[in-house]
């Protein structure tokens, strides 16, 4: 009996210190976040120092590919060194891979944030990859700390595998000026999905569609505070493109892609984007669209490359939308009732270039106030 005592003594005397240990572990953590946050804010605070007012914060979403990290770096250095008080760069790093922190920690020129988050991830439907519910974390986390904590107006985001064209910061200039006056505007993207280069020609053509592009875009903070308590758990950018998400609103997007090395420089301060004002674009999309021959009948592809000038081509629902966009090769999803790209139900791209193809919707012509030409 007196072993027995004396055993259970032991135990209970070790649990004693191991919750010891425990607690000691859990207040050196703490004390540590605190300090990685101080040096963060430090650092900058240091680079706020010398800015007046910044068009937006640029933050490179990373994770574990260190070289992707370094290449889409040195890509962006090349363009934002000459306007960086104007668009402070960051990375936020996903986890605790020893590589990213080392690349990103060794540009002065950047501010890097590392998100450790050691909650279990439980998945809603089985066979699901944990992946994208920590991508949502890890987005959440940084746009909150950006917006919230750093008090920036409006955030660029960029994952680490992307290249920018050379006038991608002039873009998103041009891009937040329209956005301030027009509050139908989602969000701003450097991505067109159809934006492969037999599908495209004119740099200078912006465009508004109802379906979120993603890859390479900025929001506002007031978009953000809409957003952040609702944030999804998983599939951040699907749940993006639904109506009761969006509410109606659209998104800016290119024709010719901004996030990938391309050689055009658009001067994007001389340009009027005024057209692109939700009362203005949708007459001046509609008077594009009913200038277009309309073509009929199978063979799309056939018909459209034999007629000089723009062209459009009526779908009757998404399969008929599908089996033409498949002839053409250009995206064939749909979200929500709304194809990729789309505006008012409408899909334009170029076939071949300069040509103009719009796929046109049922409802289209309804949507954009056009009676029947």
């Amino acid at each position: 009996m007196r072993k027995l005592i004396d055993q259970i003594s032991m135990q209970q005397s070790r649990i004693v210190d191991l919750e010891e240990d425990k607690k000691r572990q859990d207040e050196e953590y703490g004390q540590m976040k605190a300090l990685v946050q101080d040096l963060q804010l430090k650092g900058l605070q240091r680079r706020m120092d010398k800015i007046q007012t910044p068009v937006a914060a640029v933050v490179i979403m990373a994770c574990n590919r260190a070289d992707y990290l370094e290449r889409t770096i040195k890509s962006i250095l090349k363009y934002q060194n000459a306007v960086a008080s104007k668009y402070p760069l960051f990375v936020s790093q996903d986890g605790s891979d020893p590589q990213v922190r080392e690349k990103a920690l060794s540009y002065d020129q950047l501010t890097h944030m590392q998100h450790l988050d050691s909650k279990p991830v439980q998945t809603e439907r089985p066979g699901e990859l944990i992946a994208y519910y920590k991508i949502a974390r890890h987005y959440k986390w940084a746009l909150d700390k950006l917006f919230h904590e750093y008090k920036f107006s409006r955030v660029i985001i960029l994952e680490d595998d992307m290249e920018i064209a050379p006038d991608f910061f002039d873009y998103f200039e041009a891009a937040a000026a329209l956005m301030e006056k027009d509050k139908t505007i989602m969000a701003v993207s450097s991505w067109n999905d159809n934006g492969q280069k037999q599908f495209v020609h004119d740099p200078e053509i912006l465009y508004r569609s109802d379906f979120f592009p993603g890859l390479g875009w900025m929001l506002t903070k007031s978009t953000w505070n809409e957003l952040s308590p609702k944030w999804p758990k998983a599939y951040w950018d699907d749940w993006l493109r639904l109506q009761e998400n969006h509410k109606g609103r659209q998104f800016i997007r290119p024709e010719v892609c901004r996030t990938y090395n391309f050689g055009e420089h658009v001067d994007w301060k001389s340009k009027d984007l005024s057209y692109l004002m939700e009362d203005e674009y949708i007459k001046h999309f509609a008077e594009i669209l009913k200038n277009a021959k309309p073509i009929n009948g199978a063979d799309a592809v056939l018909k459209a490359s034999n007629v000089q000038g723009d062209v459009r081509v009526h779908y009757k629902d998404q399969p008929d939308f599908e089996r033409i966009a498949r002839q053409f090769g250009v995206f064939q999803e749909w979200k929500d009732g709304v194809p990729r790209t789309a505006y008012k139900g409408v899909v334009v791209f170029r076939y071949p270039p300069p040509r103009r193809v719009f796929l046109v919707g049922p409802k289209s012509f309804e949507l954009l106030g056009i009676k029947s030409v």
